[in-house]
């Protein structure tokens, strides 16, 4: 059972000649958005949202890698 619900999945493949995939999740009852490389889910950035303010995020390695797994069966 996952402890975070994915709420949002965007491919972008013009993003600097690379695709990128976009996650967003719902963790712990704050919403998170990261960006990773399609090719190798090398993590771009990870931002987490607070009122009208994005600050960048620090999640879990097992948390990443779990959504990671996940991102790889779509």
């Amino acid at each position: 059972m996952n402890v975070y619900e994915i709420t949002h999945l965007i491919v972008d493949d013009e993003f600097y000649g690379e695709e990128m995939i976009t996650v967003n999740i719902n963790y712990n009852h704050k919403d998170y958005s990261i960006t990773l490389r399609k090719d190798d889910f090398e993590i771009i950035n990870m931002w987490t949202f607070e009122g009208d303010k994005s600050l960048p995020a620090n999640l879990p390695d097992s948390l990443i890698e779990n959504i990671k797994e996940d991102l790889k069966k779509i």
